[in-house]
């Protein structure tokens, strides 16, 4: 059973690791508005910021992340 606590780490370590791959491959969160954009995903910048701030996001969301930075591998250790 999952706790709120592990919950939390979770949603820590999934906006951790989306804001290590943006600062990775030196985007921000308005050219991530833009590279989202072509894919079908219409969100604005302060959502963004909203959504990762929080680490409450989709799986979906993270993939289409990714996929908009062009990012090919992830690192998944701390």
């Amino acid at each position: 059973m999952m706790t709120k606590a592990n919950e939390t780490e979770w949603q820590a370590r999934a906006k951790n690791l989306l804001k290590a791959e943006l600062k990775r491959k030196g985007v921000s969160y308005r050219e991530l508005v833009e590279k989202l954009a072509p894919l079908g995903v219409e969100e604005t910048e302060r959502n963004i910021a909203n959504k990762i701030s929080r680490g409450g996001f989709t799986a979906v969301f993270l993939l289409q992340c990714l996929e908009a930075i062009g990012a090919k591998e992830i690192v998944l250790r701390d």
